[in-house]
Formats: C-alpha cells, sequence, structure tokens
C-alpha cells in the first residue's frame, strides 16, 4: 500500500521559483534536521553554484529559467533586497549618498526637529565661547604691551590675565598692572614704554603723553646720546602731572611736575624733548663730570641749542649748583665736550689768549674749510684734540689727515693732542702751543681764512 504524502504548505512562496517536490530535502529545509536515510534531492544538484561569496543560509541559488537584465546585472533571487551582491559586499562601507539626504528646504527649517540641531555653515558658529583671547588691539601700538585696565576692557577676565601671567606662562609681569604679551625678554624700548605705562592713568591713552612721559637718562638714552649712561636695572624717571602721586618701585621712579612740557614720540615710546631730559638728568646727578658730557653730547648731537639749554637749566632753578652752571657756561662758550671742557679748564689757567671753541672756518670765496676744536684767529693756530675712540678707523683717521692738510695749505698751524694728554701731561700740550702762537705772530703771511662763530646744527625735528 503506497501512502502519499502532504506536501507542507510553505508561508512565503515565491511566484518565480519553481515548485518544489515534496521530499526528504524538502523536510530538511523546513526543520533544519538532515536525513540519513536519503540524500540530496536531484533537483538541488542541478542547480549552479553561486560561487564563493553566496551565503549558506540563503539555500539554492538564482532561478535558471528567468533571463538576466544587462543594465542590473545577473537576476537576484526573491530577497534580494534583503542580501546584497557579493561584489557590492566585498566594497567599503560608504556613508550615506550625499544627494539623497534632505536639502535645507522648508521642512527642515530650524525648530522644524526638536531632537536635531540645525544645520549650521561653514563658518564659525557665533554660539561657541572661544577657548581663548585675543590680545588686545592696544598691545599692536605699544610694542605688545598692555595694561591690566587695557585687557579687561577687551573682554578677557582677570583669571585667565593672572594664569597666562605665571613663571613660564605665555605673558610676563613687568610692572604692577604691566604686562607683556610674549614668552622672550623685552628689549630697551619695551622696558622703556612699560614704565610710560605703569605711570600713566588708566582711561588715558598712554602714547599721547598727556599723563605720562619718559626723560632723563633712559630718555636721552633712546635718543642715541652715548654719554648718558643706560643700565636695565636702573630706575627710570617718568614725570607725571602733579599733584597726582604714585608708588614707585624698584625700576620706575615717578617725577611729579607742574611744569608740564611739550612731549614727543622717540621709537614708539613718549618722552619729553632732549633739552627737558637733559635738564631732568642734571638735577638728579652728583657726578659733575657726567653731566658735562651729558649735556654736551645733547649740545653736539644737534638735539638743542646752548641757549634753549641755558634757558631749561635756569627754569628749572639749577643754575644755583656750581657744577651744572659751568657747565652751561662752557656749552655757551662753544664746548661741545667733555676733553674740550678740560682743554678749557687747563687754558685758563695761563696767560695764554682766550680761543674759539667749534668756531667754523671759510676760505676767501666761501667755502667751508674745517672747525678745530680751539682756534685763536689773530695768530692763526688751531688746537686739536682727536680721541681714539672717534679716529681709531682707518677712514676716520684719513678723514683727519685730510682736514688737517686743508688747514696747513691755508697758512693755519695746527697742534694735535689726545684727549689722555691734556689730562695727563698737559704742559707738553702748553708749551707747543705756547711756540706756535709766538712764531705766528712774527710771520710775513698770515692765514686766509675767515673764522664764523660757532652755530646750531641742524635740528632733526
Amino acid at each position: 500500500m503506497i501512502t502519499t504524502r502532504q506536501p507542507h504548505p510553505r508561508p512565503h512562496a515565491c511566484p518565480n521559483r519553481r515548485p518544489v517536490r515534496p521530499g526528504p530535502a524538502h523536510q530538511l529545509r523546513q526543520t533544519g534536521h538532515p536525513d540519513p536515510a536519503q540524500g540530496p534531492d536531484p533537483a538541488e544538484r542541478r542547480e549552479p553554484a553561486r560561487g564563493p561569496g553566496s551565503d549558506p543560509q540563503r539555500g539554492p541559488g538564482r532561478d535558471p529559467q528567468r533571463e538576466p537584465d544587462p543594465q542590473r546585472g545577473p537576476s537576484r533571487g526573491p530577497d534580494s533586497a534583503q542580501w546584497p551582491d557579493p561584489d557590492e559586499r566585498r566594497e567599503p562601507a560608504r556613508g550615506p549618498d550625499p544627494a539623497s539626504r534632505p536639502g535645507p528646504g522648508p521642512q527642515r527649517g530650524p525648530g522644524s526637529d526638536p531632537q536635531r540641531e540645525p544645520a549650521r555653515g561653514p563658518g564659525p558658529n557665533p554660539q561657541r565661547k572661544p577657548q581663548g583671547h585675543p590680545p588686545p588691539r592696544a598691545a599692536r601700538r605699544q610694542l605688545n604691551l598692555a595694561t591690566r585696565h587695557q585687557l579687561t576692557a577687551a573682554g578677557i577676565p582677570s583669571g585667565t590675565i593672572t594664569s597666562r601671567s605665571r613663571p613660564g606662562g605665555p605673558w610676563q609681569r613687568l610692572l604692577p598692572r604691566v604686562y607683556l604679551l610674549q614668552t622672550g625678554p623685552p628689549d630697551q624700548r619695551q622696558r622703556a614704554l612699560s614704565t610710560v605705562l605703569y605711570a600713566a592713568e588708566p582711561a588715558a591713552d598712554p602714547l599721547s603723553g598727556d599723563t605720562a612721559a619718559l626723560t632723563g637718562a633712559t630718555a636721552l638714552a633712546l635718543l642715541g646720546i652715548r654719554e648718558a649712561p643706560y643700565a636695565p636695572g636702573s630706575p627710570v624717571d617718568v614725570l607725571i602731572r602733579s599733584p597726582r602721586r604714585l608708588a614707585a618701585t624698584g625700576h620706575v621712579r615717578p617725577l611729579p611736575t607742574s611744569r608740564w612740557p611739550r612731549t614727543i614720540t622717540v621709537s614708539g615710546v613718549p618722552s619729553t624733548r632732549p633739552v627737558r631730559a637733559a635738564a631732568d638728568f642734571a638735577a638728579r646727578t652728583d657726578d659733575p663730570d657726567r653731566v658735562r658730557a651729558v649735556l654736551a653730547g645733547v649740545v653736539q648731537a644737534g638735539w638743542c641749542h646752548p641757549r634753549d639749554l641755558h634757558a631749561e637749566l635756569r627754569a628749572s632753578r639749577l643754575l644755583t649748583r656750581p657744577a651744572i652752571a659751568a657747565a652751561a657756561a662752557e656749552l655757551l662758550a662753544g664746548v661741545r665736550s667733555i676733553a674740550e671742557a678740560r682743554a678749557r679748564d687747563t687754558l685758563t689757567a695761563t696767560d695764554l689768549p682766550t680761543p674759539l671753541w667749534n668756531a667754523r672756518l671759510y676760505t676767501p670765496d666761501g667755502t667751508f674749510l674745517a672747525s678745530p676744536d680751539a682756534y685763536w684767529p689773530d695768530e692763526g693756530v688751531a688746537l686739536e684734540i682727536d680721541s681714539a675712540e672717534y679716529h681709531y678707523t682707518r677712514d676716520a683717521w684719513h678723514a683727519t689727515l685730510r682736514r688737517r692738510l686743508r688747514l696747513e695749505s691755508h697758512g693755519v698751524l695746527v697742534v694735535s693732542a689726545t684727549p689722555s694728554m691734556i689730562r695727563d701731561t698737559p704742559t707738553e700740550v702748553l708749551a707747543a702751543l705756547r711756540t706756535l702762537l709766538t712764531l705766528a705772530a712774527t710771520r710775513p703771511t698770515p692765514p686766509t681764512t675767515t673764522a664764523r662763530g660757532h652755530q646750531q646744527l641742524p635740528l632733526p625735528f
């Protein structure tokens, strides 16, 4: 007796697949338990293998009765939407297609989806707080310096200023409430400007020179006066308007004054004019030689006229001091250096006639000849004080010889000496001058030069 086995209906029958003959192989696919009594279905053996990329859980491969689509490649099974092609699985994973993203239409405007942030453009987010605070614009004008008032006005918190100015930080605290916005050491100009920032009123512009200005030796050093002493550790003199008071530090010496001068800007630092800076330096210096050298250097460099300097010293009530009064008198007489001042003192103690100091000599046709340190116009004798500091180079030595040849070619007798000779062996220099003055009085050919008094040098301002 033959018993017919009814096939179990499949819940998801695909119309593209051919009907499966009921049998043990069908039970294997349904239950997942093999039947050891029977082998695989011959119909399954007749289907071609799907290759190494096939999925063993999918069962048999494609239907051979279905024609492939040349645009889409080989046809796929009924579950092709769930199982991609093996070639596609071997490609690396990609992100979502930009073309498939929804554009910024009216349905995606801000506020449409409360769970999703609105799309941002390539620019910075205005809602995000900046991680760092840029230096204020004032630091660019102030040699990379700024005060605490300027930093807080630029929106930088006080805690940030304190943390950045700690040892090893990106900023440095040079003076109370004055910061250098760099890691390197400050130079001479930055140190000078820091004192002005410290002394200036917080609400005022420190570069205007209305509330604080540099003066004294530091201001003269910025002008290039070599005789002005400059030391990084020495206190810097800063003028402030009286009756305002300011605490002095180890590096700043505030000087209240009721005679506020006209100010200038030297290398980006508000400073007093050279005539006022020289007077303030002389008022706080006890070394007479230093006072004579600095006052003569200011006049010799052409920063002021001797009469202007004498008037400033008189207005400052400094002519009552003997050293300052003597230095001012020497400048009015034409002395322009400390060596010339010592030579003048040596000649004053003798019976020799008084010479002209730094007179300008011209030829009869009006051509400038030279300007010797001391000149006796009646006798035609000149004294040249040649220091090694200004005459040690080859060009300077040649210029000195050419100047002496021009003087001698016009009948001027020249005596050359160094500052050390005048200081150490003045008798030898005086003997040479006395001999030439005696010989020049009896010579038949007088010098063909015209001496004019010392003139004011052209001022740079």
